[in-house]
């Protein structure tokens, strides 16, 4: 471990490697999701996310809370049951009606006027709404603003060519005084493509450094065998709080 994390240490700062060119497109995901090649997907929930749900909440209760490029994260069932309002967005139809048959939840689903094309899935209990489309084609006029940030699996998802776009949409949908959990991976870009994506810290604190205090929480070694076929010799998921001050 103390080798992977000064590994790790090295690259900050420096280059991204070949990845800064790299784009997956739309059909590319929806294939995964169709082939069920979901490596991504945790079935038991993220357990950064329940060491630190205290962090996110901040001892408030009845928040909105977003889900960036949700897919079928069964966190957003979790914090439904505890009295929160959800939302999430996900490009891909079969994530969406997995994770409402995965819990047998009963929902609706209506199209979005504002975007075409696009419908939401709420469940009928109101407490949460899965938007089906392009993260991009939201903002705050249609979703609202949001009080928490659970962001796993989404900025290391992104193209890196459209980070700055995807930052400055998440920033358009927060309330002052949210909190932002962020999940990054750290592993040596020259050795796997992505997607993840490798995000140094140093472009953590060029996205969002302007508007909020960013504080990294927590660095796990989170390296599997899946990581070494990929080539990988080290491969560490990093944990930070963006605290978004009024």
């Amino acid at each position: 471990m103390d080798h992977s994390a000064d590994a790790s240490g090295l690259l900050e700062g420096s280059d991204i490697g070949s990845q800064k060119d790299r784009v997956v497109t739309e059909e590319e995901w929806l294939q995964k999701w169709e082939m069920g090649n979901i490596g991504f997907h945790k079935e038991q929930g993220h357990p950064l996310l329940k060491k630190y749900l205290d962090v996110l909440l901040n001892g408030r209760s009845g928040l909105r809370i977003f889900f960036p490029l949700c897919g079928k994260a069964v966190e957003m069932k979790w914090l439904a049951d505890m009295g929160h309002s959800v939302v999430g967005v996900e490009v891909s139809e079969e994530a969406v009606k997995e994770f409402f048959s995965d819990h047998s939840l009963p929902y609706c689903e209506e199209p979005v006027p504002e975007i075409s094309g696009a419908k939401m899935f709420q469940s009928t209990s109101g407490n949460i709404s899965l938007y089906c489309c392009s993260i991009y084609d939201l903002s705050s006029s249609i979703v609202g603003k949001f009080d928490g940030v659970w962001d796993r699996g989404a900025l290391v998802a992104v193209n890196p060519c459209d980070r700055q776009r995807y930052a400055s949409l998440m920033i358009n949908l927060v309330e002052k005084n949210s909190s932002y959990l962020l999940v990054t991976v750290s592993y040596d870009p020259n050795k796997h493509k992505g997607p993840p994506f490798y995000v140094p810290e140093s472009e953590i604190k060029s996205l969002f450094g302007n508007c909020c205090e960013i504080k990294c929480l927590e660095k796990v070694d989170d390296f599997s065998e899946r990581h070494r076929q990929w080539g990988l010799d080290y491969f560490l998921e990093v944990l930070y709080l963006l605290k978004f001050v009024a």
